[in-house]
């Protein structure tokens, strides 16, 4: 779940790779400038929404769970994709750029792999089937993709069409069985959305502002969530993660299979704009929490591998265990982003280079000006599931 996930140094994106990066400033409260509010806010209420939405999969068996279940995932790993796409705008693949990609995408994805497969084999009580580190285990799809879809920006930014080309990309891959190696059925099903947040602009944003646009956005939001309750009765999960081959499903994998693709990526990108558009622009007593959805994303998925292994499930069941699921998973992000908490957490969602690189490199790395190691950096994860 992903996207925009981001560490806990206030980073901005410019709007384009030929701008000047120039050395970050605090204002007062001790915030960078540049962040957007109306960004983290909507990072912290989509990431809580990841948290809610794993931990409420094992309830889908009772209906208003599964219809609450199917109202998250229409939109929510889009939206935070889309975020995560504007955030991306500068990205150029120089060197500085991919280390520190390297850095805050690759090793946190090693590290949560390897403890992820460490749970998964005390649980089943012997080693899974494939150890291979391209198959990403659960939540960890989303580093992989984001990885991938970062690299590619310099080729995005030099399209003429760039969201169109996405679309057609996206359509076709879908049509064929990708398997599970790196994700590649998500990275290029999710592909126009992160292609979309490239082209946007700061300007776009003040569309949302209008009255119009929030009063639509309140109808799109009720809409989808009536919708949920006879989608989630009739059509599989797996139309909502975006992840298999069409040609695995009961249905014409062309017709009315690309229809329904279709659809799914309207109602994605309808409820992404109803979202942005009734997410406050002003700062927030939860806006500082957007800055850390990293450690969300990659922290709950190790609480909750271990929490669907215990008796919850089986002893609460109904309107009870759905409320107090949710409790649970709204509980479970507030934590996540407790200071003692990410301080455990550090090593891992955050290493240091001096970890991974050679001497020569670091004292290089330590000699580079300050304008150039402070600057903002939109090659750090923007939020994530």
């Amino acid at each position: 779940m992903a996207s925009s996930l981001t560490s806990t140094t206030a980073r901005s994106a410019t709007d384009g790779p030929s701008k000047t990066v120039r050395p970050e400033t605090k204002t007062p409260s001790g915030d960078a400038p540049g962040r957007d509010a109306r960004l983290d806010n909507a990072k912290f209420i989509l990431i809580a929404l990841v948290v809610v939405g794993h931990a409420i999969e094992p309830l889908t068996d009772y209906g208003p769970a599964s219809a609450l279940y199917y109202w998250i995932y229409f939109f929510h790993m889009p939206a935070f994709i889309m975020i995560s796409g504007y955030l991306s705008r500068s990205f150029d693949a120089s060197s500085n750029r991919v280390e520190k990609l390297v850095l805050s995408l690759a090793v946190p994805y090693l590290i949560f792999w390897t403890i992820h497969q460490a749970i998964y084999t005390v649980d089943r009580g012997g080693l899974p089937d494939s150890l291979s580190v391209l198959k990403p285990t659960w939540t960890l799809w989303f580093l992989v993709a984001l990885f991938l879809w970062r690299l590619s920006v310099p080729v995005w930014n030099r399209l003429r069409w760039p969201v169109a080309i996405a679309v057609v990309i996206s359509l076709f891959a879908a049509t064929a069985d990708l398997g599970s190696t790196l994700s590649m059925g998500r990275v290029l099903s999710f592909l126009p959305f992160f292609v979309l947040g490239l082209s946007l602009r700061r300007e776009h944003f003040a569309h949302l502002d209008r009255l119009w646009v929030r009063i639509a956005s309140v109808g799109v939001m009720a809409a989808t969530a009536v919708l949920a309750v006879p989608i989630s009765e009739h059509l599989s999960r797996d139309w909502l993660f975006w992840r298999d081959s069409l040609t695995d499903r009961d249905i014409d994998p062309l017709l009315p299979s690309i229809g329904i693709r279709l659809a799914f990526m309207g109602i994605a990108l309808a409820m992404t704009v109803a979202v942005l558009a009734l997410t406050p622009k002003r700062r927030t007593w939860f806006t500082s929490l957007g800055a850390y959805t990293l450690f969300i994303y990659l922290g709950h998925s190790v609480v909750l591998i271990i929490f669907k292994a215990s008796p919850w499930y089986d002893v609460l069941t109904g309107p009870v265990a759905l409320a107090a699921t949710i409790a649970l998973g709204v509980g479970l992000t507030f934590l996540l982003c407790a200071p003692w908490v990410r301080a455990c957490m550090k090593w891992a969602v955050e290493p240091q280079p001096t970890w991974f690189l050679r001497r020569e490199d670091r004292e290089v790395r330590s000699k580079r000006t300050p304008e150039r190691e402070k600057g903002p950096d939109p090659a750090k994860t923007p939020s994530q599931g």
